[in-house]
């Protein structure tokens, strides 16, 4: 199962209730950033390019609390920098847990089964594990070598303990289709709880700015990588709605929901989006309503947003769509496992 049954009832309770509110922007998952610093420098990351003394700076974990209450999201991921580097990131999780959050505490693993003994198994709880493909290809990207052994023990470390663990894998240009598809071969034998993975935005810090796929290059590759499980021929476990995933093979044209997760850290709520920093508000209200929305997104024309198709920005988009009818049964998908 990729998508936990009751997760999944709860998100979509979520989602009804606000649409009986009368609310035209909602958010579905909080990205809570509590540090930027990270032990690792990947080339196609543009989180961690920031003065010392932010990097040097940390949300405390009542300041965490305080953002998830404001927004009142149901699923809270818990990007980085490195999140196992806070030294309260296991009160935080623990609070978080208990307010029946379900938590994605995205790590690159390398500190996870050093710290395994800080967090206790739970429903609500899975760790998010970069991985970006087989040995070569991943220790390539993140330019260290050893890590993917060194995560891969980690994730066996974590499932024999009982721990839910998914992974998150970001597909840039030049990316064999091939060989992802082997490395999706190795999760499934791996038992991951479900896999994440998603084109890569082209953040303008990121050191590398070659490698960023453009939309018509998404969809081609992604069709390509998921052929074998259109045809039936492989079963690959995604934490995905599959309506998402229709939209990266080009199946499906979506406009982006930038609110549906929006991020917060210690510099504030982004505007307008994860992927985009163009300011921070004191207040998720600001951002909501202070942000002209028509500025962004593939139909606004804005050149940042045209090559798009992260799912941060459209599996809001996806779970807004499955309500649809005639999409009902897709959807479910990501409840039972496959596309």
């Amino acid at each position: 199962m990729a998508i936990q049954l009751q997760q999944a009832l709860d998100v979509g309770k979520y989602i009804v209730t606000q649409r009986l509110l009368g609310r035209k922007r909602f958010p579905l998952v909080l990205m809570l950033e509590p540090l930027f610093r990270c032990n690792l420098a990947c080339s196609g990351c543009g989180k961690i390019q920031h003065p010392t003394e932010i990097l040097k700076s940390q949300l405390t974990p009542e300041e965490c609390f305080a953002a998830v209450k404001e927004c009142g999201v149901p699923v809270v991921s818990i990007p980085g920098g490195e999140p196992l580097l806070h030294p309260q990131i296991d009160e935080i999780v623990k609070g978080l847990v208990a307010w029946r959050k379900y938590i994605y505490l995205c790590t690159n693993g390398l500190l996870l089964e050093k710290y395994l003994d800080k967090f206790q198994p739970s429903p609500y709880l899975s760790f998010s594990v970069h991985l970006d493909g087989l040995r070569e290809r991943h220790d390539q990207c993140v330019d260290r070598q050893g890590v993917f052994d060194k995560v891969v023990q980690a994730i066996r470390a974590a499932k024999a303990r009982g721990f839910r663990v998914t992974t998150n894998t970001t597909v840039f240009e030049g990316t064999d289709p091939k060989e992802i598809q082997e490395f999706f071969d190795f999760l499934a034998m791996l038992d991951i709880d479900g896999m994440m993975v998603s084109p890569g935005y082209s953040y303008e810090w990121a050191p590398d700015q070659e490698h960023f796929l453009r939309r018509e290059q998404t969809k081609a590759m992604f069709r390509e990588i998921l052929a074998p499980l259109k045809a039936g021929k492989k079963i690959w476990n995604f934490n995905h709605n599959p309506l998402f995933l229709d939209f990266l093979m080009g199946e499906k044209d979506y406009e982006c929901t930038p609110w549906g997760s929006p991020s917060y850290s210690v510099l504030g709520w982004q505007k307008p989006c994860y992927l985009l920093n163009e300011g921070h508000y004191a207040t998720f209200k600001e951002l909501l309503e202070e942000t002209n929305w028509d500025q962004y997104g593939r139909a606004s024309g804005n050149p940042k947003c045209a090559d798009c198709m992260v799912h941060c920005g459209y599996e809001p988009t996806a779970a807004m769509d499955a309500f649809q009818p005639q999409n009902m049964v897709r959807a479910m998908g990501s409840v039972l496992g496959g596309v």
